[in-house]
């Protein structure tokens, strides 16, 4: 069984089902949930049915598409309801996304408390800078347990029983208005049990930024007042504002598949004064639904254009509303129809790529920090003229190195991996054509070299635009090879790439699989600290020092037992080493992007020097 066919279950159902089970029963449950796993299931309209065994037969019942009480689960079992069934399938099923339980549950703790601002309130002029009110920080309290007992025990030891505590403490949050905070918890969820269940998108450096932004901002809300509380406590519904008229471009589309199982498109569109819109259809149904639906209509007005023509066309809107990170809204009062669209070499589009490169890496920086307060806008997108330079080789696949403006070599990467969707076998047959001049949309990969995720691209032929998730390349549509300009690769480098910071970042990511007594055991670091240092990075040393010795520390009492684990101490030193390296890796970036020499010439004449010394 795939947990995809599972309904998603809200949090709090599966918080109190684990909660529920007698001690003896919540032991049991690691295994009945990886023994559902391997069940068949069946699906009836809003009802989805495991075959427990032979004689038993479990029902989620998700009217909406969502399992939203603790009886919309049912077992035949006779032990049931107590039985440790209902509980397995909650917790193997996706956790629901918060906003889509809009019902009050029998988990509820209750209203939240009087003295709880409302999300958006302000003091007032002559009042002092907002706190969290006391419910709130308990509930940010209790977060930063939860958290801290998942890195505790790292993902092999974070069992459901853990998780229940984290999805409890989550929804506990969004009551007390803690949205923020509340969706870095059930990041950490869904992450986690990924890795446990072999998923093989999962990504270690994923959950530890998940892990690092729940610590972070539980930890913040009890200190933060004013717009810094506003930021911290984030906003659980993201707020649309009238725009009045727009006369918007379309420039691409890019389907999104979700880890929850979604799936749909986003259709990127910028203003006449460069400003960038989104309009979105994403549901649950994942890869399928998200090639499907790029052939359906825009859902904004009376416009009849479907997704993959508004990337290519235009769009006149009056009374438009637009969110926070550039969402159009699509409500009643919203009329739109089909204008003119514009070619990426013509304006207002073709301002996009006047920025240098530099100057647009610095900007999505800025949005994507890992740990800043939510941008959004569509900032992380980069919009450059390269010249491909062939196929790369690196641990975790293969990628396409290009030119840039001021001789910065880019590694461009594909979206997303899954077969179903063009990325790859685009980028794979780009990678045959070097010498290659493309104008190309791509988003900002963090990374100590510049690196892309590959979006868009001119078409090579020099005729159109060429959506790389969901159109595909032939071969016929490069240039000649002949007639190809082979540029000899510069070599992607400098200090910044082979920085020793990578020593205490890989202490930091393999506390989060096998927990911390695990990096206790790792042995003297001594080595590495003198090596930092000597890199000019003595924080670093003194941070993996303190990290290593918190994680090996265990005291013991008069009789010479060993006393519980600081588990309080021990994140707040890994929280600091995270959030550390992300800052140094952030500014290694921005050096990177800096350019480096006069263009694709000289570098065809020095290979080497692909790469500014950061």
């Amino acid at each position: 069984m795939n947990a995809d066919r599972l309904p998603p279950v809200a949090p709090e159902v599966t918080a109190t089902l684990v909660e529920d089970l007698s001690p003896r029963l919540r032991k049991r449950l690691d295994a009945m949930v990886t023994k559902l796993g391997a069940r068949p299931t069946h699906r009836d309209g809003d009802t989805v049915t495991i075959a427990v065994d032979d004689e038993t037969e479990l029902r989620l019942h998700a009217p909406g598409g969502v399992v939203a009480t603790a009886d919309d689960i049912t077992c035949g079992c006779l032990l049931a309801p107590a039985c440790v069934h209902r509980a397995a399938a909650a917790c193997a099923a996706p956790t629901a996304d918060m906003e889509l339980v809009d019902r009050p549950t029998q988990a509820d703790p209750g209203p939240a408390s009087a003295t709880d601002p409302a999300p958006d309130s302000s003091p007032a002029p002559d009042s002092s800078p907002e706190v969290a009110s006391p419910a709130q920080r308990a509930a940010a309290d209790a977060l930063w347990r939860a958290g801290a007992a998942v890195l505790e025990a790292g993902v092999d030891g974070a069992g459901a029983v853990t998780q229940s505590a984290l999805l409890r403490a989550a929804h506990t949050a969004r009551l007390r208005h803690l949205p923020r905070a509340a969706g870095a918890a059930l990041s950490v969820v869904t992450l986690v049990r990924a890795a446990r269940a072999g998923d093989p998108s999962y990504r270690t450096a994923e959950l530890v930024t998940a892990l690092a932004e729940l610590l972070g901002t539980a930890h913040r809300v009890g200190r933060a007042s004013g717009a810094e509380l506003a930021a911290v406590r984030g906003s659980a519904r993201r707020p649309y504002s009238p725009d009045g008229s727009l006369r918007l471009y379309g420039l691409f589309t890019e389907p999104v598949v979700t880890d929850s199982g979604h799936g749909g498109v986003r259709t990127w569109v910028a203003g006449t004064d460069g400003r960038l819109c989104t309009v979105g259809d994403v549901a649950p149904g994942g890869v399928g639904r998200a090639l499907g639906v790029a052939d359906r209509a825009v859902r904004l007005g009376d416009s009849a254009l479907t997704h993959r023509e508004l990337g290519r066309a235009g769009l006149a809107v009056s009374g438009a509303t637009v969110s926070p990170d550039g969402r159009l809204g699509a409500g009643k009062g919203v009329k739109a129809v089909t204008a003119r669209g514009a070619a990426w070499t013509e304006p207002p589009l073709a301002a996009l790529w006047e920025t240098p490169p530099s100057e647009q890496a610095a900007r999505a920086l800025r949005s994507t920090s890992r740990y800043a307060d939510p941008d959004g806008g569509g900032r992380d997108l980069l919009f450059l003229d390269v010249e491909l330079l062939g196929a790369v080789r690196e641990p975790g696949g293969t990628c396409l190195l290009a030119l840039c403006e001021g001789g910065v070599a880019v590694r461009l990467t594909v979206a997303d991996d899954d077969p179903a969707l063009a990325h790859r076998d685009n980028l794979m047959l780009l990678a045959t054509a070097p010498g290659t001049r493309l104008r190309i949309i791509g988003r900002l990969v963090p990374a100590l070299h510049p690196r892309l995720t590959l979006l868009a691209c001119s078409h090579p032929a020099g005729e159109g635009t060429i959506d790389l998730g969901l159109d595909r390349l032939r071969r016929a549509d490069l240039p000649d090879p002949a007639a190809s300009v082979h540029v000899a690769p510069p070599q992607p480098g400098g200090s910044g790439e082979h920085s020793p910071l990578y020593l205490l970042e890989r202490r930091v990511e393999q506390t989060v699989p096998a927990g911390r007594a695990a990096l206790g055991m790792l042995g003297d670091v001594t080595a590495e600290t003198r090596r930092l240092r000597r890199a000019g990075l003595p924080t670093a040393a003194g941070l993996l020092t303190a990290l290593c010795t918190a994680a090996a520390q265990r005291d013991r009492d008069l009789f010479g037992r060993l006393l519980p684990a600081d588990t309080d101490g021990f994140a707040t030193y890994w929280l600091t080493a995270a959030r550390y390296t992300a800052a140094v890796a952030e500014s290694l970036c921005a050096a990177a992007w800096e350019p480096t020499q006069a263009g694709p010439a000289a570098a065809a004449s020095a290979p080497g020097q692909g790469g500014r010394r950061a």
